[in-house]
């Protein structure tokens, strides 16, 4: 009783002052309160009492106040006046508490704030019928969030008083039914988010003003929209992991940009002519439609603006031509991770029996790295007419030689359709990612109709580039990566003037390619090499334009770093200097310790290689042997000189020394 006319007593004062305060701002987040401090500034527009130990909230005299956060706490009591006052607040965030107990005083004490716009009440043990009376009396709430809690169902019954919603949150929850006219009301709602239910179905979707839907990690099997003339406002639609088994028959008027459905069941049908009379078959079920002349799954298809479309982790075994190709503004397709092991072109003939040529006029982006690819048909390749970006990452595609297609030009598509791909027809190409395809050889021209930026041949192990392998690409290529293709410095490239980062990593290098030192390099990764040292010349070459250098994994030469000092003096970023070491005769050092002012043991010239163990052998052995003849040969010399010089001398001598010494030249 004290506590409430003392607060009321504070109210009147602020208001009898009449004080016109700037807005403020106050954090008590991670303070461990268990109450409300006592010395809050009635001016207060914005408060944080998150994550602290607070349980029970009674009288908040803060007329002022917009913003309230009492997120991750323990409360549990909230009292029915405690917002009385409150007659501005707009947002209010009581996520991670307990407010699943004492629902009467808590739910009573909510309904005082008509003026709401922003709730969270995510991770409050919430069911349907406890989030029902909290969202009473909130006609002007636009923002609502409950993630997290424990409904298992949504009743038109729940948004009665908050019609007002422009975006909702109910995602992790566990709901399996949503009754009709529960959205569809709130004409105002743009986002409604339903991530991680247990939604199975949606058999008439009805929500023309929803803009994105988030149905993402359900039991989703299928998604149906009764063909009709009525325009739908959504813009993204997120069925990614789900069970689908077909594409979704979205509104045949809409605004959808993006499409997620990766990580689905779709494509388990082997025919793209056999998925599409399942969906219609559905669909005619479904709607209970007696006829069957019209296809409506690509009748709602063919008008879709769709610019993006994910449909990576499915089941597809072979490519859906035309489906997609139905798309005219896809500008990026993701067809990662499926089955694909050819990509061919399986379209219906026209009326003369011949195949159609369809084109995909805007894709731009196309993805299908870790597919097995080993064939990609040359008509699949004449549909792609915009294509500027190409990831074919983890798969077999072998490079196609463009000679051997000159020299065939009669049976060329049979031949280069068995076994391997005709990079020069995508003339638009810009980035091509080849990593890890097990590319055996690179040769003459390859890629010489392309307007390559930037090329990745990584992964490829014992690739051999031929000489002209890059030809056409010295003016364009920004961008090469050769890494893990055992590549040796005797590799026959052009001059690149247009590199400017280079990719050289974990091979057997000792030493750069001269063909890199007219190139504008301003980033170079050379870990994992066999580099001793690096030419002076070629490194100063280099430094006009490099900003940064990867270097450890080398077993470069202590007293052999000129390159260093001149990497140091131009200021070249070498971020792992610190963990690359050098070599001198007796110890190892990190390469940082170059740069600093110490004396090093250096006992060898710059040019001088490490003397092996089996050379000092060697020198020693043939040493040994010179000084062994020598002492014989000249002991026969002595021998010889006294016979000569004293015949008396020399019979008492050659009794005696014969004997010891010389017995064997006696004889």
């Amino acid at each position: 009783m004290v506590t409430h006319m003392f607060s009321r007593l504070l109210l009147l004062l602020s208001f009898s002052k009449g004080f016109t305060g700037l807005a403020k701002e106050q954090s008590w987040n991670n303070h461990s309160l268990h109450s409300l401090p006592l010395d809050l500034d009635v001016r207060l527009r914005r408060l944080d009492l998150s994550n602290s130990l607070i349980r029970q909230l009674h009288m908040l005299a803060l007329p002022y106040l917009q913003q309230l956060n009492l997120s991750s706490n323990q409360l549990h009591l909230i009292s029915e006046g405690a917002f009385e006052n409150l007659t501005q607040l707009e947002e209010l965030n009581l996520s991670r508490n307990e407010l699943g107990n004492n629902l009467g005083s808590n739910t009573k004490a909510l309904r005082s704030l008509g003026r709401l716009k922003t709730l969270d009440l995510s991770m409050n043990g919430l069911d349907g019928d406890a989030a029902e009376l909290y969202l009473q009396n909130k006609s002007f709430l636009d923002h609502l969030k409950m993630t997290g809690n424990v409904l298992t169902r949504l009743s038109y019954k729940l948004f009665e008083q908050s019609k007002n919603l422009k975006s909702i949150s109910i995602d992790d929850n566990l709901i399996s039914v949503i009754q009709q006219g529960t959205f569809e009301p709130l004409r105002h709602l743009e986002s409604l988010n339903l991530a991680q239910n247990n939604l199975v179905y949606i058999c008439d979707f009805k929500l023309r003003q929803v803009k994105y839907l988030n149905l993402s990690r359900n039991s989703v099997e299928f998604f149906v929209t009764h063909e009709d003339e009525q325009l739908y406002m959504l813009e993204i639609l997120d069925l990614s992991h789900n069970k689908l088994l077909y594409f979704p028959i979205i509104p045949k008027r809409n605004h959808l940009r993006y499409l997620h459905l990766q990580n689905n069941m779709i494509g388990s049908f082997k025919a793209e002519a056999a998925m599409v009379l399942e969906v219609n078959t559905l669909y005619r079920n479904i709607m209970r439609e007696r006829t069957a002349r019209k296809n409506n799954f690509h009748s709602s298809w063919r008008q879709m603006p769709v610019i993006f479309i994910d449909l990576s982790f499915n089941h597809f075994t072979s490519f859906p031509v035309e489906t997609l190709s139905f798309l005219s503004s896809l500008e990026t397709l993701n067809f990662s991770h499926n089955c694909l092991r050819k990509l061919m072109w399986n379209v219906r003939k026209d009326n003369s029996g011949r195949r159609r040529q369809l084109y995909f006029h805007a894709l731009k982006n196309l993805d299908m790295q870790s597919n097995g690819l080993m064939q990609i048909s040359p008509l699949f390749l004449n549909a792609l007419i915009r294509l500027e970006s190409l990831n074919l990452q983890d798969n077999a595609v072998q490079p196609c030689d463009p000679a051997g297609r000159l020299q065939n030009p009669q049976s060329r598509w049979q031949s280069l359709n068995a076994s391997c791909v005709v990079f020069g027809k995508l003339t638009t190409l810009k980035h091509l990612n080849l990593k890890e395809n097990h590319i055996q050889v690179l040769h003459p021209n390859t890629f010489k109709e392309t307007s390559l930026l930037t090329l990745n041949l990584a992964g490829n192990s014992h690739l051999t580039i031929q000489e002209g392998a890059l030809e056409g690409l010295q003016n364009t290529l920004q961008s090469l990566v050769i890494s893990e293709v055992y590549l040796s410095s005797n590799v026959s490239l052009p001059c690149m003037s247009a590199l400017t980062y280079l990719n050289i990593s974990n091979n057997d290098l000792d030493s750069l390619p001269g063909a890199f030192s007219c190139s504008p390099l301003k980033e170079i990764d050379i870990r994992n090499n066999r580099f001793v040292s690096l030419n002076r010349s070629m490194t100063l070459a280099l430094s006009a334009e490099l900003e940064l250098m990867y270097i450890s994994g080398n077993y470069f030469n202590c007293c052999d770093s000129e390159w260093l000092t001149v990497l140091h003096e131009r200021k070249i970023k070498v971020p792992d200097i610190n963990s690359t070491l050098c070599f001198t005769t007796n110890r190892n050092v990190v390469m940082a310790d170059l740069l600093r002012p110490t004396s090093l043991d250096c006992t060898f010239h710059p040019e001088a290689r490490e003397v092996h163990f089996g050379q000092l052998l060697v020198i020693v052995l043939f040493g040994t042997v010179i000084l062994t003849v020598l002492i014989v040969v000249g002991r026969k010399v002595v021998c010889w000189f006294y016979a000569v010089t004293s015949p008396s001398l020399t019979q008492t001598f050659t009794v005696v020394f014969t004997q010891h010494k010389c017995s064997a030249m006696t004889k």
